[in-house]
């Protein structure tokens, strides 16, 4: 399954890979809990995931405190606070860090939303990430009633996406065409 979408965001076109990220910012930034947080968990996309660069941006100008993931060596995430796109570093397997001093990895409960990278997700909220399970870990340390909402493209929101009992899901999936949508386990 991840083999069979990595080659479909491959094939998008860049135009329209930058403005599905363009309305995915739109769609997020008026979510009612997004314009109410004083804290918000996000992360820098790379390659071709949905383009969070200009999301985190807006919401740091608007004087929300982000938080960005470090990954550890164990495949954990700390955190570290957005300071501008000047304040990031080349972190592994080609990633942006935040080069701010690292908060720890329970940072994340601070957070009002948290925002998650997603290949696929379906209406139950699981999700289809990366496969080492990093932001599984992240989503167990949050507490249920804070959104997490996954940003995808339009047809990533699939019927079914294998789960496993370590798997924890997401309350809410953005997507560039039809916004934020409330899933089953929101």
């Amino acid at each position: 399954m991840r083999v069979r979408r990595h080659a479909a965001r491959a094939r998008m076109p860049e135009q329209e890979r930058i403005a599905a990220g363009r309305a995915l910012r739109d769609a997020v930034l008026e979510v009612p809990q997004v314009e109410m947080a004083g804290t918000i968990a996000a992360y820098y996309s790379a390659g071709t995931e949905p383009d969070t660069r200009g999301l985190i941006y807006a919401l740091w100008k608007r004087g929300t405190y982000v938080l960005l993931p470090i990954l550890l060596p164990d495949g954990d995430l700390d955190w570290a606070s957005f300071e501008g796109p000047d304040s990031l570093q080349p972190g592994p397997h080609g990633l942006s860090e935040p080069g701010e001093p690292p908060r720890g990895t329970d940072a994340v409960r601070r957070a009002d939303v948290v925002l998650v990278p997603a290949l696929e997700v379906d209406e139950a909220g699981n999700r289809l990430g990366r496969g080492g399970g990093s932001y599984d870990r992240v989503l167990a340390r949050v507490a249920p009633l804070i959104p997490a909402i996954a940003l995808v493209y339009d047809d990533e929101l699939v019927d079914a996406v294998p789960a496993e009992p370590h798997d924890r899901p997401v309350t809410h999936v953005a997507r560039p065409a039809r916004g934020v949508t409330r899933l089953r386990t929101g």
